[in-house]
């Protein structure tokens, strides 16, 4: 018998020594020791066992630090800590202070000092506190205290998943603007946002010989991104997943050359960050208000540019499309839904727009408009019911 391995200690303790104190081995790890309880208690011999338990310590000390940390982590805000992961467990330390000495001056011991996750006092103890994670949990309001509860120091950590795990947010902000000025919306549809916030805004023109710096006003809600090429303010719609920009050097009279680049970060009610981020030219996404249509006779149909469009409308013409429905539905909100199978007429005009129905049996006209020089969406259809009166027939004497 090896008088190095004691008779009484088993596989299970040989083990747990290689292991951190209180820490367990992840899915792979326990693969690892089954296969090499097997090849201890399955071989003879007391060189090759010591031979085997050598080997089985070496790689359990690999597979712990193969898994001893996440991907990475990046500082979002003061206090405000990102951890990439990948699905796997890991690790990582948190510090109250960067320097423990601080403490000294504070009249506080390294083992006084106690930690609390989401207002929960936590079992370590100490300047570092382990931060463990595992798929997308981990995250939380991480606080350190000193002996008598005073706060010392908080980190907020935010789960960010790595892309490989096969989720984009590339397509789930949507940009939209009424007109040329400037100003546009963004909206965006998590793939799991319950009840988040946005947690940093960064909007810029794409240039790469400016720096752009971004700021907050004190209610959070309100951000500044300033660079050479643009000057954006954006507001948080707190009713809305939606946030409203303006690009203040913006003139309607000039061609655009560079991107708007918009990223949002959403701050989840489980710590997790999802990152929306779109590029794009503003006349990419201008989007007209609805007409106003209204009824001149039983036969004329008349509407005007939307109030909030750009003039002069010889400058900033746009292009109508009308549809011509046989049918109406007297209950329906929507009259004009998916109009692909009804033939269309192409209408352009730069002042109050006339139109006289052609067909006779028209019940309802339908009237939607877009740039007419710009690749852009169109706007929402607008509806007239023409209402016209069935011909009595005369009665017979």
């Amino acid at each position: 018998m090896n008088p190095r391995i004691p008779p009484n200690v088993s596989w299970q303790q040989l083990c747990r020594k290689t292991r951190r104190k209180g820490k367990g081995f992840a899915s792979s790890e326990t693969s690892a020791c089954t296969h090499i309880k097997v090849a201890i208690n399955g071989r003879i011999g007391e060189t090759n066992a010591k031979m085997k338990l050598f080997i089985f310590s070496i790689v359990c000390v690999f597979l712990q630090v193969s898994h001893q940390n996440p991907t990475g982590n990046w500082t979002l805000l003061p206090h405000i800590l990102v951890v990439e992961v990948d699905g796997s467990w890991g690790q990582m330390p948190l510090r109250c202070l960067e320097q423990p000495e601080e403490l000294l001056k504070r009249d506080t011991k390294i083992e006084d000092v106690f930690w609390r996750k989401n207002g929960d006092e936590e079992e370590q103890t100490g300047n570092t506190y382990m931060l463990e994670v595992e798929e997308s949990l981990g995250g939380g309001n991480y606080t350190c205290h000193s002996k008598d509860g005073s706060l010392l120091n908080h980190t907020v950590v935010l789960i960010q998943e790595n892309e490989n795990n096969g989720r984009s947010y590339e397509d789930n902000l949507k940009c939209s603007a009424t007109n040329h000025s400037g100003e546009f919306f963004c909206s965006w549809t998590g793939l799991s946002v319950l009840d988040g916030k946005v947690a940093f805004i960064k909007a810029r023109r794409v240039s790469d010989n400016y720096e752009t710096q971004c700021s907050v006003d004190k209610s959070g809600r309100r951000w500044k991104c300033s660079s050479g090429q643009s000057n954006l303010i954006c507001s948080v719609n707190d009713t809305k997943e939606e946030i409203l920009c303006l690009d203040e050097q913006h003139c309607p009279f000039t061609e655009e050359s560079q991107h708007i680049y918009i990223t949002v970060y959403v701050w989840t009610e489980l710590f997790l960050l999802e990152i929306y981020s779109k590029l794009f030219f503003l006349s990419e996404i201008v989007k007209p208000d609805m007409v106003k249509i209204s009824k001149v006779n039983n036969t004329t149909i008349q509407w005007s540019y939307p109030s909030s469009w750009n003039s002069p409308y010889s400058y900033f013409p746009l292009s109508f499309e009308i549809a011509q429905l046989k049918r109406g539905c007297k209950r329906c909100e929507d009259l004009c839904p998916d109009l692909k199978s009804i033939e269309t007429l192409m209408f352009k005009s730069t002042d109050v727009c006339q139109f006289t129905v052609s067909q006779r049996k028209t019940r309802v006209v339908c009237v939607r408009a877009k740039d007419a020089l710009c690749n852009s969406p169109w706007s929402e259809w607008s509806h007239i019911r023409m209402n016209r009166g069935r011909k009595k027939k005369n009665n017979k004497v």
